[in-house]
């Protein structure tokens, strides 16, 4: 498969806030293989967005603090200035937002928006960047793309002006592609429209998809590999078919659990106990294990690392060391 296209190591994302230094990620690994589409899941606050951010140099500066390495194609970005980021960003690492409305600007014609980063990075003329905007419009299955060029983001349906965002960032051939919750504000139709939309430019141009979402189908319609982050750690990684069927932190059961079965009839839908903690709130042990109904004493005390097994899966729990586990995986879904 050859080199990552991207590879985040020790990733650590902190806020300077009036109480101190707050961490949002603490210390994430994870790599982007070229062509592939990789998920990362969790709850709300749980870090997510900040990765992607992170990875985009986009966390706000001077309370935002970034360690760690983000080498693209070899490159750190995590020490990049902020004129070789504007280089890459919509360039060679593009990001679809969580809402397009607020993503668009008002004022300007989707055309104007469209061909931005092709004159800027290509250098194109304004007949050439226009020529292409209209082809992308077109690719990404919007009608009468050039009467659509001259209009305003306020005369667009929501699942059109995601349909333009994908298209605003797939316009330049991006190596990578971050899609923050791309679906979240559509509607079932729309929203399935788009993940296949997204699946068929993955497959025809071969960009690698960091896929941010919170939703558990989106990933095993979309993703090969799964990461799930609890709190700003990485608490289980592996294949999705392998997660799915096999998932072994009690978070991840919790999180498949979750999901509603139309096969079943139930009284009440299954939720994990309790909420995500505020970051920083709980300076030792494993941050799942005030919600964990596994937890030992050891739990409250040590952050467990990261125990790999054969299959690639990997996962952080204390439940896994010297041959432990069955307790948290007797509620696996088969």
């Amino acid at each position: 498969m050859g080199s990552p296209v991207i590879e985040v190591k020790q990733l650590h994302t902190s806020f300077m806030t009036d109480d101190g230094e707050i961490p949002v990620v603490s210390g994430i690994d994870f790599h982007v293989n070229p062509g592939e589409v990789l998920g990362i899941v969790g709850e709300s606050g749980c870090g997510k967005s900040v990765t992607s951010l992170s990875v985009m140099g986009l966390v706000p500066s001077p309370n935002g603090r970034v360690k760690g390495e983000i080498l693209f194609k070899g490159e750190n970005l995590a020490s990049a200035s902020e004129k070789r980021m504007r280089q890459i960003r919509g360039n060679e690492i593009a990001m679809i937002f969580q809402e397009p409305m607020t993503s668009l600007n008002p004022v300007f014609t989707i055309g104007e928006q469209l061909t931005e980063s092709l004159r800027i990075h290509r250098k194109w003329n304004k007949k050439q960047a226009m020529a292409r905007a209209v082809e992308m419009l077109k690719l990404v299955g919007l009608p009468r793309a050039e009467e659509l060029v001259k209009e305003y983001p306020h005369q667009l349906s929501g699942g059109m002006r995601q349909r333009v965002m994908i298209a605003m960032a797939m316009i330049c051939d991006p190596t990578l592609l971050i899609a923050d919750e791309p679906t979240t504000a559509l509607d079932v139709t729309i929203q399935a429209q788009i993940l296949e939309l997204m699946k068929k430019l993955n497959k025809e141009t071969d960009t690698a998809i960091m896929m941010i979402t919170h939703d558990l189908g989106v990933v095993a319609e979309m993703c090969e590999r799964i990461v799930v982050m609890y709190a700003g750690k990485i608490v289980e990684e592996g294949d999705v078919k392998t997660i799915f069927q096999n998932p072994k932190h009690p978070y991840t059961v919790g999180l498949i659990q979750s999901v509603p079965d139309m096969r079943e009839k139930k009284e009440r839908l299954y939720s994990i106990p309790g909420n995500v903690p505020k970051p920083g709130s709980i300076q030792q042990g494993c941050h799942f294990a005030p919600r964990c109904a596994h937890a030992m004493a050891q739990c409250l005390e040590e952050t467990p690392a990261l125990k790999s097994f054969d299959n690639g899966q990997q996962v952080r729990c204390w439940l896994y060391e010297d041959g432990k586990g069955a307790a948290a995986n007797d509620t696996a879904i088969g």
